[in-house]
């Protein structure tokens, strides 16, 4: 199995280079893990007009302070609120349930930030929910990224597969998807057979509920996705299933050196936040 160098070697900043100023997914943390050379881990999800937004959460509370479901707001009413610039003091969901954060988050202080064209975003503003386009467009090939489809009710594998496909029509940097949904992992692979795709898992109690926590957890349906690699939550590795997988294996997240040398002997590479590895 053929596996882009990337996946292996570059660890992934979970969400750009946050903390301090800098919020989670918003484009000063974007700027800061390229300049740092790392990857990105991001997530993306449809607006009510679907537009593909980076936002993690379904809800807008942790990060805004808005109470509305991102999929009940326009791009243009998310364009509005300001991203906080200390979600710890709220729950973070780093699975597919909300926990808390066990860990300080990265340090350092913000980067200059590079104007985007036809962007609400500067210098001197907060950051704002960005559009994917104007993610691809602000790093602009020079990070590998780990692009995340957040699991959306109602919105079905071909449609959301279609959307990112033809945001990233014309792209020139390497990027990798993945996502809990086994489905919309196999639909942007029947559409792209060149382009590295992969599921998260996790073992995590109360992750989810019925089927959807069986396969999150035993990736039963692998046969059927055949992914190239493997994003499996740190705290249940070593998982056989993991160590036997002849593709790439990743683990999310980890927040510390120790955490790091604990993991790397059952994975390939890092998805990391609270530190530099």
């Amino acid at each position: 199995m053929y596996i882009e160098p990337f996946l292996k070697t570059t660890p992934f900043a979970h969400r750009g280079l946050h903390g301090g100023t800098m919020p989670e997914n918003s484009l000063p943390a974007f700027r800061a893990a390229v300049e740092k050379g790392y990857g990105i881990e991001t997530d993306i999800r449809f607006t009510k007009d679907k537009k593909i937004v980076v936002f993690h959460d379904d809800d807008l509370l942790r990060m805004t302070g808005d109470r509305r479901q991102v999929s009940d707001c326009t791009y243009e009413e998310l364009a509005a609120l300001t991203l906080l610039p200390d979600p710890s003091r709220h729950s973070d969901p780093d699975s597919p349930r909300h926990s808390a954060p066990d860990s300080p988050r990265h340090p350092e202080p913000p980067l200059p930030l590079r104007r985007v064209e036809g962007s609400p975003q500067t210098e001197s503003e907060p950051a704002h929910i960005p559009l994917f386009s104007e993610f691809l467009e602000g790093i602009g090939g020079r990070a590998p990224l780990l692009i995340e489809i957040k699991n959306m009710a109602g919105v079905k594998a071909g449609e959301i597969a279609e959307a990112l496909s033809e945001a990233m029509r014309g792209y020139r940097g390497e990027y990798a998807v993945q996502s809990f949904n086994p489905l919309y992992v196999h639909a942007y692979k029947k559409l792209h057979k060149d382009i590295m795709c992969g599921v998260l898992g996790t073992a995590e109690r109360g992750a989810a509920k019925g089927f959807q926590a069986f396969a999150i957890k035993h990736l039963p349906l692998n046969f059927y996705t055949k992914p190239d690699f493997i994003s499996y939550r740190k705290e249940d590795l070593p998982r056989r299933k993991v160590t036997h997988f002849k593709g790439a294996r990743l683990a999310w997240v980890v927040r510390s050196p120790s955490e790091e040398s604990q993991i790397r002997p059952f994975v390939d590479n890092i998805i990391f936040e609270g530190y530099l590895p």
